[in-house]
C-alpha cells in the first residue's frame, strides 16, 4: 500500500503495492499551504512514513488530546462551547518524515511537528485547505483509511499541480 496526498487538488489517494488506484478522499490540507519548517503551520512535503496508529477501535467522534483519547466524544453543542479548538477526532495516523534535511531532523521534523492524518468535524470543509498543518479527513474516510493501512505505509505529499 501507498498513500499518496495532493495538495492542490486536497485528495488523499490509496494505492495497491501494484501501483493500482483503490480510493480516493477529499481532505484538507494547511491552510497556509506546503512548507516543512517547524511553528509554521504549513503541511510539509516529500515521503514519509505511517509511524503509529492510534485511537483503533474507539468510537467516531472521540476527541484527542496530545495523541490521547480525552474522555470526550465531539457533538456540534461541544464544538460552539470551544469555538478556537482544533479538533483532531477519531483515529490518528502520526507521520514521520523519509528525507533528512527536507522533513526529518531538526526544525524540519515532521513528526517533532506532530503532523497526522486524523478525522474532524463533519462541518469541517473538505477538499479546500483549512489545517494547521496536518491533513484532515471526514471520520467514516479516516477510519477506513485506518483499517486498510499499517504501520510502515508510505505517504508521499505533493504540492505539485498534476
Amino acid at each position: 500500500m501507498i498513500i499518496r496526498i495532493s495538495i492542490p487538488s486536497q485528495e488523499l489517494a490509496l494505492f495497491d503495492a501494484d501501483g493500482h488506484l483503490l480510493r480516493c478522499w477529499p481532505v484538507s490540507t494547511a491552510a497556509n499551504g506546503a512548507g516543512e519548517v517547524s511553528g509554521s503551520f504549513c503541511t510539509p512535503r516529500g515521503r514519509h512514513v505511517v509511524r503509529a496508529k492510534i485511537g483503533g477501535g474507539l468510537p467516531e467522534n472521540t476527541v484527542f488530546v496530545r495523541r490521547r483519547p480525552s474522555g470526550e466524544l465531539y457533538t456540534p453543542e461541544l464544538g460552539a462551547a470551544h469555538p478556537g479548538r482544533d479538533w483532531i477526532l477519531t483515529r490518528i495516523l502520526w507521520l514521520s518524515g523519509c528525507e533528512p534535511g527536507f522533513n526529518r531532523l531538526g526544525e524540519l521534523d515532521t513528526m517533532r511537528r506532530y503532523i497526522y492524518i486524523h478525522g474532524s468535524p463533519d462541518s469541517a470543509a473538505m477538499g479546500v485547505p483549512g489545517s494547521h498543518g496536518c491533513i484532515r479527513m471526514r471520520n467514516a474516510d479516516v477510519v477506513e483509511l485506518f483499517d486498510l493501512v499499517a504501520p510502515g505505509t508510505p505517504v508521499d505529499i505533493s504540492a505539485a499541480t498534476e
